[in-house]
């Protein structure tokens, strides 16, 4: 029997250090205007030539009123009109990039926001057609929405479900009422409910639920209440984040009283408890953050080693290009990453004038793949082989030297295991996923700040 390690590095003091959170590589602090509207537009004319199908993803930055928790480009509109006219353009925008591509294959379509149902169902309806007029739209497509359940009427998912979305995202985040008033989106389990309920009868059976830890207020008692009511309801897939506390990148976080947080020793315990909750009720871990059920398509990709991260979070997709629409958007392709304009009246602009609204991004070079490779492998499956992965990029493995250097304070401590040129992440590797993967991060500590690791 091996003799306990006695680890000189703690779990608690892991957590504090700051990191991405790799929804990207290279990360969006390092996106610049080299990338511009047309360098993209090139971009995406080899797209359009490439007989692979690409992904789509349509970002509407509007909700009714914003939650003091919320991280996303988005803002308050009480009233349809501004909605309705940034519908417009997003018309314009479809056409104006289909021009580019041509007729291409999607695989996968993705609204995301802000809160994309409250785009009226005409508006909604036509950008839906036009993207089946411009595009050919695969008839095994995974079309994927974010929603409000405060908006979720038995009509919008019928309607929701006959323009053909096949999965459905609810924004849960916590389901005490204490919590909820912390950070401003009250929202009782009977709103879930009847929200879930809507969908299924719609015929929308693939239901997602988005929960959170760290937020003002959480305590063991309340975050097991709420994974227990959420799993209950049996969603399809729940993801549970992290809340990152970035007032100086988004004001309305101001609103929260940092006294109320928790700190890294209580973020743990609340993930914990979060985690072995939803466990109980039957359902598989998926990388750091994620957890589906047995029979679920993300259970599968796991297990056959085609597990994807983007900025949606886990996915089947395996796209090479994913193409963003809106304000704020990002896209990627195989040369790169590109960004709109986060704000709605340049990115208007931009495509009013007849041309992309990309402002900047990041063009893949040197290392950036094969790193990108490794990142989100320990952040998928918790381990790589670094040899494979410098083989797939005709490179030398030794070009990880650096890396696993920086690695070696883990190492000892007993929290990663380096054999040969393959690393694993031995002890709670969903908390120091992220950090493990930073020491393979060639930009870190060059620009941006970041939310703690855990």
């Amino acid at each position: 029997m091996n003799a306990p390690v006695i680890s000189s590095v703690s779990l608690s003091e892991l957590a504090r250090r700051t990191v991405p959170r790799y929804t990207s590589y290279p990360t969006a602090p390092h996106f610049s205007t080299r990338v511009d509207a047309g360098v993209h537009a090139a971009w995406l004319m080899r797209a359009g030539r490439r007989a692979d199908a690409v992904s789509l993803y349509l970002h509407v930055p509007f909700c009714r009123s914003i939650c003091h928790y919320c991280g996303c480009t988005t803002k308050a509109s009480l009233k349809d009109g501004p909605i309705l006219a940034y519908a417009e353009t997003l018309r314009r925008e479809i056409a104006l990039v289909a021009e580019l591509t041509g007729p291409v294959e999607v695989s996968h379509i993705h609204w995301g926001g802000g809160t994309p149902n409250l785009l009226p169902p005409a508006a909604f309806e036509a950008i839906v057609e036009d993207l089946h007029r411009r595009f050919r739209i695969r008839d095994d497509v995974e079309h994927a929405i974010e929603l409000d359940p405060r908006h979720v009427t038995r009509m919008d998912a019928r309607r929701l479900m006959a323009a053909g979305v096949t999965r459905a995202s609810l924004g849960v985040q916590d389901l005490d009422p204490g919590v909820q008033a912390a950070i401003g989106r009250i929202q009782p389990l009977e709103v879930v409910e009847a929200a879930l309920a809507a969908l299924r009868i719609a015929g929308i059976h693939d239901v997602n639920f988005d929960l959170m830890y760290g937020l003002p207020g959480q305590t063991r008692e309340t975050i097991r209440h709420t994974a227990m009511n959420a799993a209950g309801l049996a969603p399809s897939r729940i993801a549970l984040f992290g809340y990152a506390h970035v007032p100086w990148f988004k004001p309305n976080q101001s609103l929260i009283d940092e006294a109320s947080l928790p700190d890294a020793d209580a973020r743990i315990e609340l993930a914990r408890v979060a985690r072995e909750t939803i466990d109980a009720f039957g359902y598989e871990p998926i990388g750091i953050d994620h957890f589906a059920r047995p029979d679920d398509p993300l259970t599968a990709a796991r297990d056959a080693g085609t597990l994807r991260r983007n900025f949606q979070g886990y996915t089947t997709d395996a796209a090479a290009t994913l193409i963003g629409f809106g304000a704020s958007s990002i896209g990627r392709t195989p040369e790169g990453f590109a960004q709109n304009a986060p704000d709605t009246a340049g990115w208007r602009r931009a495509i009013e004038a007849g041309q992309l609204a990309t402002v900047r991004g990041k063009a893949f070079e040197g290392e950036d793949l094969m790193r990108g490779e490794v990142i989100e492998a320990l952040l998928s499956v918790f381990t790589v082989d670094l040899s494979a992965a410098a083989a797939r990029h005709g490179a030398d493995p030794a070009t990880f030297s650096e890396g696993l250097d920086r690695l070696a304070p883990l190492v000892e401590a007993g929290w990663v295991a380096v054999d040969g040129w393959t690393v694993r992440i031995e002890r709670q590797p969903t908390e120091i996923a992220r950090l493990v993967a930073s020491a393979f991060d060639a930009y870190l500590g060059t620009g941006g700040r970041h939310s703690v690791a855990v």
